[in-house]
């Protein structure tokens, strides 16, 4: 169980940086319609490698790592839905955030979401749980993932 969750935790962080660049390489190849193959092979690298750790050398490798992006089936088949996962991440490590901090106010905030299916996001976003894409909010949201894997 221990490490089934340490797993789990260890995957949040990891799929956050994975998905923003899922998007944003969408979002160059829809806004660069001409590009050539070689265009979309630089692109992806340079959004790929400013997103990336440096612990992996891809020496010798680069001819893979050019076209990591294929693995994503939500390219091809559902383009710009990828994001929604992460956005999804951030609002369920805020709701646990929360309710690690206060259970029982946590709880009592959170109870009315669950019945709140047909409500938009810009309704469910000032409760309990923010969708802010800044650096800071996602790291402060990252910390405390690091801080559960510590613990």
């Amino acid at each position: 169980m221990k490490r089934a969750k340490l797993q789990h935790l260890e995957d949040v962080l990891t799929v956050l940086p994975w998905i923003a660049c899922v998007d944003k390489f969408q979002h160059w190849v829809y806004t660069n319609p001409a590009h050539t193959n070689d265009d979309r092979t630089k692109a992806w690298d340079d959004i790929f490698s400013s997103m990336s750790s440096t612990v992996v050398d891809w020496e010798n490798l680069q001819h893979i790592k050019n076209y990591l992006w294929q693995k994503q089936l939500h390219i091809f088949e559902v383009p710009f839905y990828y994001i929604e996962y992460g956005m999804a991440q951030l609002g369920a490590i805020a709701l646990w955030r929360n309710y690690k901090q206060n259970p029982q106010e946590a709880g009592e905030k959170t109870r009315p979401l669950c019945n709140s299916a047909a409500k938009t996001l810009p309704n469910l976003q000032n409760r309990e749980a923010k969708f802010d894409f800044y650096e800071s909010y996602i790291r402060e949201l990252s910390d405390f993932v690091k801080g559960e894997i510590s613990s």
